[in-house]
């Protein structure tokens, strides 16, 4: 399957669509918000911030995995296990969870269950994040032009990907242990 491109996020260096103005609470090491910044600002000083990921699965136990937009502000035209991203201030997990279901691949009315939740640290990013699992067998849409391709995959099929593609280190950190593929 396969989703439009899209513009949302950075294109060499310079965020567009007014994603780069957003506003992303800062926090400390026990999730309190310290500070509120730009998403921009937050990105140039890898500020700890909170972030979610949704694994969305078939009822037959398979990973709906999706490639990124190049036009993404981090690790653009990655692969990825979980639809999410940056939980924006004065939203909650649980909000922006929802909210990224229903941007990157088009689920409404759907409030998805929470898995667990862990830090990443790397050279990018330094998150928070909180993970959550939602079984939909779709239709998807891709709107925001977030997603440029998807694919179901159990666990065989996702080894084989991995094998031949790069995938967003978060994820694969956090959630992954948390999913039961069959």
């Amino acid at each position: 399957m396969r989703g439009p491109g899209g513009n949302g996020g950075d294109i060499g260096g310079e965020f567009v669509d007014g994603v780069g103005d957003e506003l992303v609470d800062v926090i400390d090491a026990d999730d309190h918000v310290i500070a509120t910044v730009t998403r921009r600002q937050m990105r140039a000083e890898r500020l700890l911030h909170r972030s979610v990921g949704v694994a969305v699965m078939s009822d037959d136990g398979r990973l709906l995995v999706h490639r990124r937009s190049t036009a993404k502000d981090v690790w653009p035209g990655r692969w990825d296990i979980a639809v999410g991203g940056v939980v924006v201030a004065g939203e909650t997990y649980e909000q922006a969870a929802v909210r990224e279901l229903g941007e990157e691949v088009g689920i409404g009315g759907v409030v998805p269950r929470p898995i667990g939740g862990g830090t990443f640290v790397d050279d990018d990013v330094a998150t928070i994040a909180r993970c959550y699992l939602v079984i939909h067998d779709g239709p998807f849409s891709f709107d925001d032009g977030e997603v440029v391709e998807v694919r179901w995959v159990d666990r065989a099929a996702l080894v084989a990907l991995r094998a031949e593609a790069t995938f967003v280190p978060d994820s694969l950190a956090i959630l992954l242990p948390l999913l039961d593929l069959s």
